[in-house]
């Protein structure tokens, strides 16, 4: 079996084995948050903090809800990493951001972090800072989720199905959940550009 082969039978799944349940949950909290003005943040690092950007712009665009990715900001997240150190980062900018009871966070990680061995501090900071402020906790994390899974109020697992392929799978299904989310009839709003001319609704 060539590599493309085994990937694509894993990554079938690695769908298989979601839990749809919990991502039509987190469909209807995330219209909750919206129609009651609150405000989405999404954190991650790496791959996943790509991700971020352009969930951004879908959360924003097709489900009208205001969300903010502070890795948007190299600026300012440079800053912090050089002047404050690099686990603060995301807490450091809730703060700023006052974010509050009605607002979420929503984790793209591999691991969820893991403070014992100093593995995405920052994505633990910002859940203790969510927390200690009455902000939702939401994940779509890898592995058993780490610390975001633990604490989160809502967090889908990408399931391990070869560990020698965790972190392409997880970054692969964090944009098949995120755009199954943005596609769901509880949360677009506004449709998508080929589906709508496809229509003749534009």
């Amino acid at each position: 079996m060539s590599h493309s082969q085994s990937f694509l039978k894993l990554a079938a799944e690695v769908a298989a084995r979601l839990d749809f349940e919990k991502i039509d949950r987190l469909a209807g909290e995330l219209a909750k948050l919206r129609d009651s003005g609150g405000r989405l943040f999404l954190l991650g690092v790496g791959g996943s903090a790509g991700n971020c950007g352009h969930a951004v712009n879908d959360f924003r665009k097709l489900c009208g809800i205001e969300a903010y990715a502070p890795t948007d900001n190299v600026s300012e997240l440079t800053a912090r990493a050089n002047d404050e150190g690099w686990s603060t980062i995301f807490s450091a900018w809730l703060r700023v951001s006052r974010a509050r009871s009605g607002d979420a966070i929503l984790v793209f990680s591999v691991g969820g972090g893991d403070i014992n061995r100093n593995i995405s501090p920052n994505i633990v900071e910002a859940v203790r800072e969510a927390k200690a402020r009455d902000v939702r906790v939401y994940g779509i994390v890898g592995r058993d989720g780490g610390y975001t899974a633990t604490m989160a109020d809502i967090a889908v697992i990408v399931p391990t199905v070869d560990r020698e392929l965790i972190t392409p799978l997880t970054e692969g299904f964090q944009a098949v959940i995120w755009h199954c989310l943005v596609s769901h009839p509880a949360l677009q709003t506004v449709g998508t550009k080929w589906e709508t001319a496809a229509r003749g609704t534009q």
